[in-house]
């Protein structure tokens, strides 16, 4: 296998401190809101590539946090506690607001079909870990302690900026513009390991230590967590392009100067969905979640689809047109699944054994995830019996996880619809005969189309109070009574 490696700039062959067996860790989420679509494609990614690795033959152990503590509002140490900041607006505890959204996030994994990692360690269920790396770099000249906070001292490092050539001159006082400078700290880029001050009085997690009550901050978290789980030496680091630098940066710096050698050789990192306005954050625009493509009628797995589609190192741009283009290719893929006979003869191996290598050549070349799509396609135009073609697919969505062969089976268990009205090219179809029903459901199809979501949000609520589910499809929908 070749993956593009962040820390080298280069695509290499993939290897492993224990041959056949894969450290893995992965960055988790920030438990004080949901996770946006654009947080989710990085899941996917990392989903697909833990997947393939155990197809290709590794074990896997795979370990993600939970930031419930420690991440401010600026990756440069300043500003309020996410986690506070979620409290404040929701009125809850701290603690209720990490499991609430905790449980949220997995939830929205399990629509996507992402695999639950081997271990998941809340930040705040290690304190004296993090507490005992902390004094470490102190007492070895790594860290030092100033204004009530303990910082890093990124001066004693040789070699900082591991993922970019920026400057030093580059950044002026941190990693963000505005972000105001920390008279406390000896360098420009120094970052806070540990608070016992901070810029606001009212933090609601605060633990003893050697420098007084306070709390971890958000780069230890990862440092500790990987150290406690996956051992000294980590094989593969993944995350978002945004937390390169400094997250992953300060990770390294703080991780192989506590260890004392090389920690981490391998960095993946998944690149920005973006709309049309630039990245897609929070506090821009729309906040897109998969409970409201949902609501919109689509089918989370068709937002998979679309990721599936694209390189992860290329930034991927989401429009609503984008995404029912990839769920009218996906439903058209499920379509043509489900035409195919499973009785039509027995596997042929030889067929069998020449496709998978190909897949698995397509999949090792840098996750190559559109051309691993492709080869479902492939497989469907081959020369050969049914049962081998949906043996096949059935073996490559063991890493891709699109759900191929139990939505082909329902499209094959489903009964004909048929088509009871046409508008310009639009169908609706039903097999039961109500017309009030379908001219509400061309109607609301019509004003999705002219993207007037408001008004098809009104039409679907107006449906369902009678007990209506619509299915939206390529061209068109049906509806069905529940």
């Amino acid at each position: 296998m070749y993956l593009y490696n962040s820390a080298t700039h280069k695509k290499e062959e993939f290897k492993t401190h224990t041959p056949g067996h894969v450290e893995m860790y992965t960055c988790g989420p920030t438990v004080y809101h949901f996770a946006h679509i654009g947080n989710l494609r990085s899941y996917i990614m990392e989903d697909v590539l833990e997947k393939y690795l155990r197809y290709a033959g590794y074990s896997v152990n795979r370990v993600m946090n939970i930031t419930d503590v420690g991440h401010l509002t600026s990756d440069a140490d300043e500003g309020e506690d996410k986690m506070l900041k979620g409290a404040k607006r929701e009125h809850k505890t701290v603690m209720e607001i990490a499991q609430f959204y905790t449980d949220a996030f997995f939830e929205d994994c399990r629509k996507l079909n992402i695999k639950r990692p081997d271990v998941v360690q809340p930040a705040t269920g290690l304190i004296d870990d993090f507490i005992k790396i902390v004094k470490h770099l102190e007492d070895t000249g790594f860290a030092y302690f100033a204004g009530g906070n303990v910082y890093f001292d990124t001066s004693k490092l040789s070699h900082y900026y591991v993922f970019n050539d920026h400057d030093e001159e580059d950044l002026a006082v941190g990693v963000r513009e505005g972000v105001e400078e920390d008279t406390n700290k000896r360098n420009k880029n120094d970052f806070v390991l540990w608070f016992t001050k901070s810029k606001f009085e009212d933090q609601a997690l605060k633990w003893d230590s050697p420098w007084g009550v306070g709390y971890p901050g958000w780069h230890i978290e990862c440092s500790g967590i990987s150290l406690k789980y996956n051992g000294e030496y980590l094989d593969l680091h993944c995350g978002g392009i945004d937390n390169a630098f400094p997250h992953h940066t300060n990770e390294i710096a703080q991780s192989e100067s506590y260890l004392g050698h090389p920690w981490c050789q391998q960095w993946f990192h998944v690149h920005h969905l973006n709309t049309s306005d630039g990245k897609m954050s929070k506090s821009k625009g729309e906040f897109l979640t998969v409970s409201l493509l949902e609501e919109k009628g689509y089918d989370p797995l068709a937002y998979r689809y679309f990721c599936l589609q694209s390189h992860y190192r290329k930034a991927l741009v989401f429009t609503w047109e984008n995404l029912d283009n990839a769920a009218g290719a996906y439903l058209k893929l499920q379509k043509k699944i489900a035409a195919l006979d499973p009785n039509n003869g027995t596997v042929d191996p030889a067929v069998f054994d020449e496709y998978k290598a190909k897949f698995l050549q397509t999949m090792g070349n840098d996750l190559n995830t559109s051309m691993g799509v492709t080869a479902i396609f492939d497989v469907l135009k081959a020369k050969t019996n049914d049962a081998t073609k949906l043996a096949l697919i059935g073996d490559f969505d063991q890493v891709l996880s699109l759900s191929l062969l139990e939505k082909a089976a329902a499209f094959r268990d489903t009964k004909p619809a048929q088509v009871i009205a046409q508008h310009n090219g639009v169908y609706i179809v039903t097999g039961e005969g109500d017309p009030a029903i379908d001219a509400l459901v061309l109607q609301r199809y019509e004003a999705k189309k002219a993207k007037n979501f408001a008004e098809a949000d009104r039409i679907r609520d107006e449906l369902k109070a009678q007990g209506i589910e619509i299915i939206d499809t390529k061209g068109g929908a049906s509806w069905k009574r529940v």
